[in-house]
């Protein structure tokens, strides 16, 4: 009798334990279920629907990030030291100003009006150039600071410019893949002109 008041014991207490298991597992897969649909992002009223409205917000983006950076570039040239870092940046001013008119021009040749968009990314880089410039004192270690800001900047554009090239090319859109490479190709060069400024001189003499 007592051997069989044990089992029946024992096994009230594996039910019990499965039951407590069965009970976490659920309430495992319903936090997770919610986790999951907390991860999803609602898209907004005008959301893009196929690659082309996709494009034009990508123009939008760079179009805003463009003219920010014809108010930020005068900026870094002022507080530049070496005259070729000066130099260089009042160049890149020129060229900025003429890409402003190149992206309205692909635009006009997709047959929209050209509407600038704040670009987050581009905002966050220019306010980082700023802080790196309060941050530092004048001279080869701002110099080196200046460039590495400009830098982050220029690779963000030859990511977002490389993007609309290839958009405009599998959209057949060739006028504005033409205009959109010429952009790629000034934004590569600045680059190469932030790296050999940087490793010329200025980086040695702020070590």
């Amino acid at each position: 009798m007592a051997t069989q008041a044990k089992s029946k014991a024992d096994t009230a207490s594996k039910s019990k334990s499965t039951a407590s298991k069965s009970k976490t597992s659920d309430s495992k897969k319903s936090a997770t279920s919610k986790t999951s649909a907390a991860g999803k992002v609602k898209a907004k009223s005008s959301a893009a629907e196929d690659l082309r409205e996709l494009m034009v917000d990508g123009l939008k983006d760079i179009y805003w990030a463009e003219k920010a950076l014809t108010k930020a570039l005068p900026k870094m040239a002022k507080n530049a030291t070496t005259e070729e870092l000066k130099r260089a940046m009042e160049d890149h001013l020129t060229v900025t100003e003429d890409q402003v008119k190149k992206v309205e021009q692909v635009f006009e040749i997709l047959g929209e009006k050209a509407k600038a968009e704040k670009c987050d990314a581009m905002d966050g880089l220019i306010k980082e150039g700023e802080d790196i410039m309060k941050s530092t004192k004048a001279g080869p270690v701002r110099d080196a600071g200046i460039i590495a800001a400009a830098q982050k900047v220029e690779h963000y554009e030859i990511a977002s410019y490389g993007t609309l090239c290839a958009w405009a090319e599998t959209l057949g859109e060739n006028k504005a893949l033409k205009i959109l490479k010429e952009i790629l190709g000034e934004e590569k060069d600045a680059d190469v002109t932030l790296t050999e400024a940087a490793y010329g001189k200025i980086n040695f003499d702020a070590k």
